[in-house]
Protein backbone atom coordinates (compact mmCIF):
# COMPACT_ATOMS: atom_id res chain seq x y z
CA UNK A 1 0.00 0.00 0.00
CA UNK A 2 1.39 3.40 -0.95
CA UNK A 3 2.03 6.16 1.54
CA UNK A 4 -0.93 8.53 1.75
CA UNK A 5 -1.74 11.61 3.75
CA UNK A 6 -4.57 9.85 5.56
CA UNK A 7 -4.01 7.11 8.10
CA UNK A 8 -5.38 3.69 7.21
CA UNK A 9 -8.10 2.51 9.55
CA UNK A 10 -7.59 -0.94 11.06
CA UNK A 11 -10.45 -2.52 12.99
CA UNK A 12 -9.83 -5.09 15.69
CA UNK A 13 -12.67 -7.55 16.25
CA UNK A 14 -13.57 -9.56 19.35
CA UNK A 15 -11.97 -12.65 17.80
CA UNK A 16 -8.67 -10.68 17.85
CA UNK A 17 -8.61 -10.42 14.06
CA UNK A 18 -7.43 -7.19 12.50
CA UNK A 19 -9.17 -5.84 9.41
CA UNK A 20 -7.49 -3.31 7.11
CA UNK A 21 -10.26 -1.10 5.72
CA UNK A 22 -7.87 0.31 3.10
CA UNK A 23 -7.24 -3.05 1.43
CA UNK A 24 -10.45 -4.75 2.62
CA UNK A 25 -8.50 -7.67 4.00
CA UNK A 26 -7.52 -9.22 7.30
CA UNK A 27 -3.99 -8.49 8.49
CA UNK A 28 -1.66 -9.75 11.19
CA UNK A 29 0.55 -7.93 13.64
CA UNK A 30 3.42 -8.84 11.34
CA UNK A 31 1.65 -7.02 8.47
CA UNK A 32 1.22 -3.97 10.69
CA UNK A 33 4.92 -4.10 11.61
CA UNK A 34 5.75 -4.01 7.89
CA UNK A 35 3.42 -1.02 7.48
CA UNK A 36 5.26 0.79 10.27
CA UNK A 37 8.63 0.03 8.67
CA UNK A 38 7.29 1.35 5.36
CA UNK A 39 6.18 4.50 7.17
CA UNK A 40 2.51 3.82 6.42
CA UNK A 41 0.39 5.48 9.06
CA UNK A 42 -2.57 3.61 10.54
CA UNK A 43 -5.01 3.88 13.41
CA UNK A 44 -6.48 0.83 15.13
CA UNK A 45 -10.02 0.97 16.49
CA UNK A 46 -11.87 -1.59 18.55
CA UNK A 47 -14.65 -2.64 16.17
CA UNK A 48 -17.24 -2.93 18.94
CA UNK A 49 -16.54 0.18 21.05
CA UNK A 50 -14.85 2.44 18.49
CA UNK A 51 -12.05 3.08 21.02
CA UNK A 52 -8.63 4.00 19.59
CA UNK A 53 -6.36 1.10 20.59
CA UNK A 54 -3.39 1.98 18.38
CA UNK A 55 -1.00 2.34 21.33
CA UNK A 56 -1.75 -1.13 22.71
CA UNK A 57 -1.45 -2.72 19.25
CA UNK A 58 1.91 -1.04 18.63
CA UNK A 59 3.05 -2.21 22.07
CA UNK A 60 1.96 -5.74 21.14
CA UNK A 61 4.06 -5.53 17.95
CA UNK A 62 7.10 -4.57 20.04
CA UNK A 63 6.35 -7.39 22.48
CA UNK A 64 6.16 -9.89 19.59
CA UNK A 65 9.43 -8.65 18.09
CA UNK A 66 11.16 -8.92 21.47
CA UNK A 67 9.82 -12.47 21.89
CA UNK A 68 11.28 -13.44 18.51
CA UNK A 69 14.75 -12.72 19.87
CA UNK A 70 15.12 -9.30 18.26
CA UNK A 71 16.03 -7.67 21.56
CA UNK A 72 16.13 -3.96 20.91
CA UNK A 73 15.19 -2.72 24.37
CA UNK A 74 17.80 -3.23 27.10
CA UNK A 75 16.55 -4.62 30.40
CA UNK A 76 17.78 -1.58 32.32
CA UNK A 77 15.80 0.69 29.98
CA UNK A 78 12.64 -1.40 30.44
CA UNK A 79 13.00 -1.32 34.23
CA UNK A 80 13.55 2.43 34.25
CA UNK A 81 10.54 2.90 31.97
CA UNK A 82 8.35 0.86 34.32
CA UNK A 83 9.52 2.98 37.25
CA UNK A 84 8.16 6.09 35.54
CA UNK A 85 4.59 4.75 35.46
CA UNK A 86 2.65 6.59 38.15
CA UNK A 87 5.66 8.81 38.88
CA UNK A 88 5.50 12.60 38.76
CA UNK A 89 7.80 12.43 35.72
CA UNK A 90 5.44 10.21 33.74
CA UNK A 91 4.10 13.09 31.63
CA UNK A 92 7.59 14.21 30.58
CA UNK A 93 8.89 10.81 29.49
CA UNK A 94 6.92 10.48 26.22
CA UNK A 95 8.07 13.85 24.86
CA UNK A 96 11.66 13.14 25.90
CA UNK A 97 11.61 9.73 24.20
CA UNK A 98 9.96 11.19 21.08
CA UNK A 99 12.65 13.85 20.84
CA UNK A 100 15.44 11.31 21.31
CA UNK A 101 14.01 8.92 18.71
CA UNK A 102 13.42 11.70 16.16
CA UNK A 103 17.01 12.85 16.62
CA UNK A 104 18.28 9.30 16.12
CA UNK A 105 16.07 8.87 13.05
CA UNK A 106 17.33 12.11 11.50
CA UNK A 107 20.94 11.09 12.06
CA UNK A 108 20.68 7.37 11.27
CA UNK A 109 21.73 7.58 7.60
CA UNK A 110 24.77 9.66 8.47
CA UNK A 111 25.73 7.22 11.22
CA UNK A 112 25.19 4.21 8.93
CA UNK A 113 27.41 5.76 6.26
CA UNK A 114 30.15 6.51 8.71
CA UNK A 115 29.88 3.05 10.26
CA UNK A 116 30.22 1.37 6.87
CA UNK A 117 33.25 3.57 6.08
CA UNK A 118 34.87 2.92 9.44
CA UNK A 119 33.58 -0.57 10.19
CA UNK A 120 35.50 -1.91 13.11
CA UNK A 121 35.41 -2.53 16.82
CA UNK A 122 36.53 0.98 17.69
CA UNK A 123 33.52 2.50 15.90
CA UNK A 124 31.19 0.34 17.98
CA UNK A 125 33.06 1.43 21.12
CA UNK A 126 32.39 5.07 20.22
CA UNK A 127 28.67 4.40 19.85
CA UNK A 128 28.53 2.33 23.03
CA UNK A 129 30.28 5.14 24.89
CA UNK A 130 27.77 7.67 23.52
CA UNK A 131 24.84 5.47 24.54
CA UNK A 132 26.22 5.31 28.09
CA UNK A 133 26.63 9.09 28.17
CA UNK A 134 23.07 9.60 26.94
CA UNK A 135 21.75 7.24 29.61
CA UNK A 136 23.69 9.11 32.29
CA UNK A 137 22.43 12.43 30.99
CA UNK A 138 18.85 11.13 30.96
CA UNK A 139 19.27 9.99 34.56
CA UNK A 140 20.66 13.39 35.56
CA UNK A 141 17.77 15.14 33.82
CA UNK A 142 15.25 12.97 35.62
CA UNK A 143 16.90 13.60 39.01
CA UNK A 144 16.76 17.30 38.31
CA UNK A 145 12.97 17.18 38.36
CA UNK A 146 12.71 14.83 41.33
CA UNK A 147 11.87 16.70 44.52
CA UNK A 148 13.07 13.85 46.72
CA UNK A 149 16.50 12.50 47.43
CA UNK A 150 16.62 8.88 46.22
CA UNK A 151 18.69 7.60 49.11
CA UNK A 152 16.73 8.90 52.09
CA UNK A 153 13.35 9.71 50.53
CA UNK A 154 13.55 13.18 52.05
CA UNK A 155 12.78 16.40 50.31
CA UNK A 156 15.84 18.24 49.09
CA UNK A 157 16.06 21.79 50.37
CA UNK A 158 16.03 24.28 47.55
CA UNK A 159 17.09 27.83 48.11
CA UNK A 160 15.21 30.53 46.23
CA UNK A 161 18.49 31.69 44.68
CA UNK A 162 18.98 28.41 42.79
CA UNK A 163 18.35 28.78 39.11
CA UNK A 164 16.69 25.52 38.13
CA UNK A 165 15.80 26.69 34.57
CA UNK A 166 19.53 27.02 33.82
CA UNK A 167 20.09 23.31 34.43
CA UNK A 168 18.25 22.09 31.31
CA UNK A 169 20.26 24.48 29.13
CA UNK A 170 23.42 23.12 30.74
CA UNK A 171 22.34 19.55 30.00
CA UNK A 172 21.52 20.51 26.40
CA UNK A 173 24.92 22.11 26.10
CA UNK A 174 26.53 18.95 27.52
CA UNK A 175 24.62 16.82 25.02
CA UNK A 176 25.69 19.05 22.13
CA UNK A 177 29.31 18.82 23.25
CA UNK A 178 29.05 15.02 23.56
CA UNK A 179 27.51 14.74 20.10
CA UNK A 180 30.24 16.96 18.66
CA UNK A 181 32.90 14.78 20.33
CA UNK A 182 31.28 11.64 18.99
CA UNK A 183 31.12 13.15 15.48
CA UNK A 184 34.82 14.02 15.65
CA UNK A 185 35.69 10.45 16.72
CA UNK A 186 33.58 8.94 13.95
CA UNK A 187 35.10 11.33 11.37
CA UNK A 188 38.57 10.40 12.61
CA UNK A 189 37.76 6.71 12.30
CA UNK A 190 36.41 7.22 8.81
CA UNK A 191 39.57 9.11 7.79
CA UNK A 192 41.86 6.45 9.22
CA UNK A 193 40.09 3.71 7.21
CA UNK A 194 40.55 5.56 3.87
Amino acid sequence: MANTNQATVIKKYANRRLYNTGTSSYVTLEDLAVMVKNEEDFIVYDAKTGEDITRSVLTQIIFDQENKGQNLLPITFLRQLIRFYGDSMQNMVPSYLEYTMSTLTREQEKIRGQMSDAFGTSAFDVIEDQVKRNAEMFERAMKMFMPFDNAQGTEKPQSPKEETPAAPASDLSDMQKQLAEMQKKIDALAESKK
